[in-house]
């Protein structure tokens, strides 16, 4: 007997294949809280310390570590500057601050003004003089009598005065900044400020405990006075330069500062210091002297545009603090100046402060319909619809965390 066929089954078509769920992959893809004991743990801890590796290389970048290095290359340039008067001044009696001035804008003349002069069309130098010869005539004026007044403060005041009061220039580079450039900071700019600062004021303290020479301070109310016009004389003419380099050019305002500085310069040295010049014992150390002091000035002025640049009015006068430590550093073997553990304190105090400012990017408050973007001057401009929505702000960074380039944008 043949046994009945067993019924077949009926074939169902395979079921359509599910949409990958992104979220389960990514559930699945975290480790379990808890599973295997301690290295659930373990995984944790090892991604948190990768989290906290990789928001420091972001911190800590390229960038940032360029820009810092250049401030602190402007601040070796004042430290020469410094020691060079000091030796001047002490050792061969030859207190000339607006003849060294007048050698710095003699050089500036020689080089940016003249390369004004051959140029041709709007960058002309009649050109310019045409359309802006007043405005720059009192930068000169400005510039000139900041960096007299900051000299001659010496004789009047103390050392200490003199380094505490200076960093006056800073809050004027800020509020300069807010109201004419338009510059919003966020927290971390204040804190690292703060730092900075307090940096600075742990350093005057060192001073004090070491018994390092202040001077006489015969008249101390006349040179804090004169320190603190020379920090806002020095603030103005700060924004100012930053405004011209970002708007037109670093050479003119090289070019406008040798021309003016070098006739206002000269028309003083003319009233108030030929008697002094003439006193002066004049020797190949005392020319040298002279001649180091001229070379640092010049690259003062000519590499701090490209650091404003980069960066920022704010940055560079924070930077600008630790020249006093790097002439105390030199003058710990030139001046066997007495060493205080609080020096490298400060030191370190204000790079922390300079890492701090530069760590996030400032912002530029605009109108809606007009960008001026500062980052990429040479970029196409890029026309963007009317309908378009318009964020309120747009934002260049003092130390550039963004790579990519940006385009220039203007509205229809």
């Amino acid at each position: 007997m043949i046994p009945p066929e067993p019924p077949q089954q009926q074939l169902q078509p395979p079921p359509p294949p599910a949409p990958p769920n992104h979220v389960v992959t990514t559930i699945e893809n975290l480790p379990a809280e808890g599973s295997g004991g301690g290295g659930g743990g373990g995984s944790l801890s090892a991604s948190s310390r990768a989290g906290v590796r990789q928001r420091i290389r972001k911190v800590l970048n390229r960038e940032m570590l360029i820009s810092v290095a250049l401030g602190q290359v402007l601040s070796l340039l004042v430290c020469g500057i410094g020691l060079t008067s000091k030796y001047l001044s002490e050792d061969f009696h030859a207190n000339t601050p607006v003849f060294q001035s007048f050698l710095n804008y003699i050089l500036l003349f020689l080089v940016y003004t003249t390369t004004l002069a051959v140029r041709q069309g709007e960058e002309n130098l009649l050109a310019i003089l045409r359309r802006r010869w007043w405005k720059y005539m009192i930068l000169g004026l400005i510039d000139l009598e900041a960096n007299y007044l900051m000299v001659k403060a010496y004789q009047y005041t103390t050392l200490t005065s003199v380094q505490l009061l200076d960093c006056f220039v800073i809050p004027v580079v800020i509020l300069l900044s807010w109201f004419f450039l338009l510059i919003r900071y966020k927290a971390v700019h204040f804190i690292g400020i703060v730092v900075c600062i307090l940096g600075m004021g742990c350093m005057v303290g060192a001073d004090v405990l070491v018994g390092r020479h202040q001077g006489a301070g015969e008249n101390k109310l006349v040179g804090d006075l004169l320190v603190l016009g020379g920090a806002t004389l020095y603030g103005i003419s700060n924004v100012w330069e930053e405004y011209i380099i970002r708007t037109l050019s670093r050479v003119e305002f090289l070019g406008m500062i040798g021309l003016f500085g070098a006739f206002f310069s000269g028309i003083q040295l003319a009233i108030m210091e030929h008697k002094e010049l003439l006193k002066v014992p004049w020797d190949w150390q005392i020319g040298l002297l002279y001649v180091g002091f001229s070379a640092c000035m010049f690259g003062l002025y000519s590499f701090m545009p490209v650091v404003i640049k980069k960066t920022s009015a704010t940055s560079v006068n924070l930077s600008l603090l630790t020249a006093d430590l790097y002439s105390l550093f030199c003058g710990l073997f030139l001046f066997h100046y007495k060493f205080s553990g609080l020096y490298l304190l400060s030191f370190f105090t204000i790079l922390i402060g300079l890492v701090l400012y530069s760590s996030t990017s400032t912002y530029i408050a605009q109108d809606p319909r007009v960008y001026k973007q500062f980052r990429n001057p040479s970029g196409p401009v890029v026309d963007l619809p009317t309908t378009a929505q318009l964020e309120p702000s747009v934002t260049y960074t003092s130390l550039g965390q963004e790579t990519e380039e940006e385009p220039h944008v203007r509205v229809a």
